[in-house]
């Protein structure tokens, strides 16, 4: 009788499970507000944290790269609510003290950083041991192929980057760099997830003008004993090979994907993140994953894989609300070639546990949220306002209630700003 009564016990958890999915309906609403303009550079999720009283923000872009310049745009500012460490002039941003570059060829860091999002050590009262978890851009250039550790990349075939034909396109990782005074100084702790040189996705086939192959554009948060880790994901599922090479087997395992490393794991995060592979965490941090299903763009739909610029969802930017009691996702979506899209949309999960059974997968078809035809539209995020109670409750981007500033960034004005303030109804 054992074994009925457990089949049993499923379904009626199974069933309970869906009947709650089903109830869940959280709608939400558009508020116009006076437009704000965000003072400095951003081309990233923003990353984000209290140190004490202070609310510190991280954006903008560190390091090498051969196709855009030396960059030294990451920055930090501080302020005693959002709205007043938003609205910092560009001038009074502080740069902080980052490593260096290694030379190609040597251990250290390779290419360009951003912070996309910032993990507040809990066991540390003062607030003050930060994690940066950092999106990464390299080229053959800046990370040639090491055949003795398979890093790296060959520059056979190699296909076009966004500045036209003399350009290469780049490579996204996703690595972690430590804190221990509130981001004023950081040490990197390495790559913890990235795809290798076979998986990259060469010419004839790659004319998306975007990435030769990668993850990135990350957003991560803590649930239980690890770091859940969204991102895009670009590469090609297996090795590749042109004469073998199939659209709907890259759009198979690409879109928004899901990895998790244990929080004890970050200060030496190389190799220990796990990806989702269709049952659980268990593909390897540089294996292929599986996708989230629900936002994949079917192919019917014009959904497709990322070389061939088809439709996509990517750039996910995830919060938790404490008025909702659910996840909250903000991504936006490619149209065309150059990361060309204009339309911003959210989704929902109702599962506060992220690592119980598919919990993590568990998100709502994505629904339109802000759209303007002819423009293009990137790294939305929901974030606090200078309200007692987003003060109170040290709201980030991380951690919302029932209103929230929506920002964007228009990628053609090369500017971040918000007209609208977003509020939720259970």
């Amino acid at each position: 009788m054992r074994l009925p009564r457990l089949a049993l016990l499923i379904i009626l958890i199974f069933t309970a499970c869906r009947q709650k999915e089903e109830a869940f309906h959280p709608s939400f609403k558009l508020i116009p507000a006076d437009r704000f303009v965000f003072k400095s550079f951003v081309d990233c999720n923003m990353a984000e944290a209290w140190v004490g009283d202070t609310l510190r923000i991280f954006p903008g872009k560190y390091g090498e790269d051969p196709v855009w310049g030396e960059a030294r745009e990451l920055k930090y500012a501080d302020g005693r609510n959002a709205d007043e460490v938003f609205l910092t002039p560009h001038d009074k941003f502080i740069s902080p003290q980052l490593p260096p570059n290694a030379p190609p060829g040597s251990p250290g860091l390779h290419g360009a950083i951003w912070f996309e999002t910032m993990y507040q050590d809990a066991r540390d009262p003062s607030g003050k041991t930060l994690y940066g978890i950092y999106h990464n851009e390299n080229y053959p250039q800046t990370l040639p192929y090491d055949p003795t550790t398979g890093s790296g990349y060959t520059n056979d075939n190699w296909p076009e980057g966004l500045r036209g034909p003399e350009s290469a396109a780049a490579v996204c990782r996703i690595g972690i760099m430590k804190s221990t005074d509130g981001g004023k100084s950081w040490e990197d702790r390495g790559i913890f997830i990235e795809d290798l040189n076979d998986r990259m996705i060469r010419l004839p086939h790659n004319r998306s003008l975007t990435f030769a192959g990668g993850v990135g554009d990350p957003s991560a948060v803590a649930s239980g004993d690890y770091l859940y880790l969204f991102f895009g994901e670009y590469s090609y599922p297996e090795k590749y090979d042109p004469a073998t090479y199939s659209e709907e087997k890259e759009w198979m395992h690409q879109c928004i994907s899901v990895a998790r490393i244990r929080l004890t794991d970050l200060d030496n995060p190389e190799g220990k993140a796990k990806r989702w592979d269709g049952t659980g965490f268990n593909a390897p941090h540089n294996g292929a994953g599986k996708p989230i299903p629900v936002l994949q763009i079917p192919l019917e739909e014009g959904g497709g894989p990322a070389s061939q610029a088809k439709q996509y969802y990517w750039g996910p930017s995830v919060s938790w609300n404490y008025y909702l009691n659910c996840w909250v996702m903000l991504m936006a979506k490619v149209e065309k070639p150059k990361w060309q899209g204009s339309n911003i949309y959210i989704s929902f999960n109702p599962h506060a546990d992220l690592g119980k059974g598919d919990h993590a997968l568990r998100w709502t078809k994505p629904q339109l949220l802000i759209s303007k035809p002819g423009r293009v539209l990137w790294y939305p995020s929901l974030q606090p306002m200078n309200t007692p109670e987003d003060i109170r409750n040290k709201n980030t981007c991380l951690k919302l209630g029932k209103r929230a500033r929506l920002f964007v960034k228009d990628s053609e004005a090369n500017e971040y700003s918000s007209e609208f303030i977003i509020e939720f109804e259970k």
